[in-house]
């Protein structure tokens, strides 16, 4: 079923999260920029004037806005920049955005370029670029966060090719399926990942790995990538980039027309965010200094990314040259589409979050 851009009426997002910036993001993103612009990532210039308009130091400024320090902030964006690019020159668009098989390789190049130092590969310009990234990673964060980084940025990776090889055969996933690929293609894991890097709280591995603290980390990251659906319709409907988003789905697998898919996504949405909310109250009384700074990064991170998706140049602007950042004021939701406390129908791979004995703590 066809998309048009007079179907769409986006509601104002739900999101009753603390709102946060880092004081120096501006200081950072100028050194940020100079990076990018001697940066072999990008091929033309006005490739290196699309990565600057996706406003990345603002984006995970607003993520970590407590980083320890101004050059932790800075590697830290500079990924978020690198990992953009990457998104719109290797995975979304491109040569390999239809060629699973060759997209396959590139990223295992990509990830063992990340994961050794030794590694050589100028083949792409996005490997060495990469490497300088981890090579400062490696350099102030502890082992144990670098290798929790690196098995985010192998988990988005996997997702992108499961996401490239439906499209390189036009198959559209059903919802379940869709909801178990986005939470790694959208690429919330290396970000949320990132957050131990930036401010230098490591997270001890029996707090990490409790499954409450994990289905906190999902549900963050889904509450983001619906999000981000959202963002970037307008664009993706302009360009005729729609084939695998939510609503994309929910019209294919359900029949609905484009208003109802968006109420229906919105309803999810709200529904994967408060239980989200709950479940962090119930962990976060009890939580030592380490875990309650992540847990408080998962909080500023939804929040962050739905304030940087409503005025970033990457979705708002529809010509061949970005605008500047939207700062006009935000308009937000003031209750949820739908405050059903229960689990959605037909979602078994995301049903565990609303298991009880996460609220066990």
């Amino acid at each position: 079923m066809a998309m048009t851009v007079n179907e769409i009426d986006l509601p104002p997002i739900f999101c009753p999260l603390e709102s946060a910036r880092h004081r120096r993001a501006h200081l950072v993103d100028e050194r940020a920029k100079e990076w990018i612009r001697t940066s072999p990532m990008c091929a033309t210039d006005e490739e290196r004037t699309w990565v600057t308009a996706t406003c990345s130091t603002d984006f995970f400024a607003r993520f970590a806005p407590d980083a320890a320090t101004d050059d932790r902030l800075l590697w830290t964006s500079l990924w978020v920049y690198w990992g953009f690019a990457f998104d719109d020159n290797r995975c979304d668009n491109g040569p390999l955005s239809t060629r699973p098989a060759a997209f396959s390789a590139l990223a295992g190049r990509v990830q063992r370029a990340l994961e050794a130092p030794s590694a050589r590969d100028e083949s792409d310009g996005f490997i060495p670029a990469l490497q300088e990234i981890a090579a400062q990673f490696r350099s102030f964060g502890t082992p144990l966060q670098v290798r929790r980084f690196a098995a985010a940025h192998r988990a988005w990776l996997s997702g992108v090719t499961w996401q490239i090889g439906n499209a390189a055969v036009g198959r559209m996933p059903g919802l379940d399926e869709y909801v178990a690929m986005r939470l790694l293609s959208a690429g919330g894991e290396p970000p949320f990942a990132m957050l131990e890097l930036a401010t230098g709280q490591e997270v001890p591995a029996q707090d990490m790995e409790r499954p409450a603290v994990r289905a906190l980390t999902e549900m963050a990251i889904m509450v983001a990538a619906l999000d981000n659906d959202r963002h970037s319709l307008r664009k993706e409907l302009v360009r005729g980039q729609t084939d695998q988003n939510v609503y994309s789905v929910l019209m294919h697998e359900t029949g609905l027309p484009l208003p109802e898919a968006v109420a229906a996504a919105t309803r999810l949405r709200d529904r994967v965010l408060l239980r989200f909310m709950a479940v962090h109250d119930r962990v976060r009384p009890g939580a030592g200094l380490e875990l309650s700074t992540y847990l408080q990064g998962l909080r500023y991170g939804i929040r962050g990314n739905a304030e940087w998706g409503l005025r970033v140049p990457r979705y708002l602007s529809l010509g061949r040259v970005p605008d500047p950042m939207d700062e006009a004021p935000l308009e937000w939701a003031e209750s949820p589409a739908d405050d059903d406390r229960s689990a959605p129908r037909g979602l078994p791979t995301v049903a565990w979050w609303w298991d009880d004995a996460l609220l066990g703590v």
